[in-house]
């Protein structure tokens, strides 16, 4: 029994092994081969983000088409043009089942705009008219940074649609936030401390950056905080393990990085095409700290990059019909991994099973164990009950009579049966 149970024990962990092998071998190109998409429009994509199985991205009027300023995608691969209002969209993310968007567009009071399901937008208020450049969400709380302003360069919200303004630890021009191990971080393109952070998004406190570059960028993953720039020379990506703290890093090129992300163990960050390496546009780091360049589908001005559901997705504010591109296995559909995730969960709940079982039988073979030692344990209780019981007897009848070879002992003070000799 316990042979086989050995033997399908390592069947079920091959098995398990193999699908682990499969998924992980084949998402290991993820970030490292890239491939032209079609974008909806050749409108400026200024940001894309994913959420609750679609792609979204947005676009202002620097470049390209002036209105559908919105575009999605359920695989990256195809997108399809959505209508907004005409800002200047600069950023959007995904969040508690909302996609939010922010505008750089003054004075129209519409700097934001919110949709359920990434189709439909409506309009919302911002907390004010600044140039608002970034958005995130965490800990139940939106936070967008801006640009411009006075004192008011933070605005917050716990449910996207309302608004309302903070003061930024300084007046930079802060350029991205992000979110991750419970703290906001964001980064800015001047100023002296290009670092603020805060455990609310309500007060935040300035730190000092690695080196006085422009930051672009900021993201998190695997523990650590990761920011890109588009100046400085050997020192263009930092590093933190808790925002405050920022180590500077050499980049794979003194490129314009634009955009970091983190997603399946790897950091991916891209770049425009004025200066630098442009056949390089992009680089990978499993660890934020050493970088290899990597070479983009088109040499375009790539401005923003996002993981999800296996796929690196970036978008770009120029080319002709190619203002998208993707990396990661596309052959991989959510419907893929999702079996594969379903068979892993069968083996596993299998394998758990036969653990369970085995370790029943187990119980059941020590219990009886337990009862045959208590058994034995008994034995010399009652052979010495059984002599104590002799010696009873010989007590009780301690008249010996004999009869031949034949003994019988009958009451002291009886007589001898029919036969019998008394014998002392």
């Amino acid at each position: 029994m316990l042979k086989k149970y050995f033997r399908t024990s390592v069947i079920a962990v091959v098995i398990a092994s193999l699908f682990s092998i499969s998924v992980v071998s084949q998402a290991a190109a993820d970030g490292i081969t890239w491939t032209i998409r079609t974008s909806a429009a050749d409108n400026s994509w200024t940001s894309v983000t994913y959420g609750n199985g679609l792609w979204v991205a947005v676009s202002n009027s620097v470049f390209g088409d002036t209105t559908n300023r919105v575009m999605t995608s359920s695989d990256g691969i195809t997108w399809t043009s959505r209508s907004s209002a005409n800002n200047n969209w600069s950023s959007v993310t995904y969040g508690n089942g909302l996609f939010v968007a922010v505008s750089t567009t003054n004075g129209i009071g519409n700097q934001v705009m919110t949709s359920t399901d990434g189709i439909t937008w409506t309009s919302r208020t911002s907390a004010a008219n600044n140039n608002w450049r970034s958005v995130t969400y965490g800990n139940g709380l939106w936070v967008a940074v801006s640009s411009t302003g006075t004192g008011n360069r933070v605005m917050t919200s716990p449910d996207g649609i309302t608004w309302t303004i903070r003061t930024s630890a300084a007046d930079n021009q802060w350029y991205a936030v992000t979110f991750g191990d419970g703290l906001f971080v964001a980064v800015s393109i001047d100023g002296t401390n290009r670092v603020m952070t805060s455990p609310d998004g309500i007060t935040w406190t300035a730190r000092t950056s690695a080196a006085d570059n422009q930051w672009f960028s900021v993201t998190y993953g695997d523990g650590l905080f990761v920011a890109v720039s588009q100046t400085g020379t050997g020192n263009r990506v930092m590093t933190s393990p808790d925002g405050i703290t920022w180590t500077s890093r050499t980049p794979a090129a003194d490129n314009d990085w634009q955009s970091v992300t983190y997603g399946n163990g790897l950091f991916v960050a891209v770049s425009n095409n004025l200066v630098g390496n442009i056949s390089n546009q992009v680089m990978t780091s499993p660890d934020g700290i050493t970088w290899t360049a990597r070479t983009s589908a088109a040499n375009n001005y790539w401005i923003s990059v996002a993981y999800g559901n296996g796929l690196f997705v970036a978008v770009s504010v120029t080319g002709t019909g190619n203002r998208v591109m993707t990396s990661g296995v596309i052959g991989l559909t959510a419907r893929t991994a999702a079996a594969a995730t379903a068979e892993a969960a069968r083996v596993a709940a299998a394998e758990a099973a036969r653990v369970a079982a085995a370790n029943a039988e187990a119980a059941r073979k020590a219990k009886e164990q337990k009862e045959l030692m208590e058994i034995l344990a008994l034995i010399p209780s009652i052979g010495e009950l059984t002599l104590s019981l002799g010696e009873t007897t010989k007590s009780l009848y301690s008249t010996k009579c004999v009869k031949g070879k034949t003994t019988k002992y009958v009451k002291s003070g009886a007589k001898c049966p029919k036969g019998y000799v008394k014998k002392k």
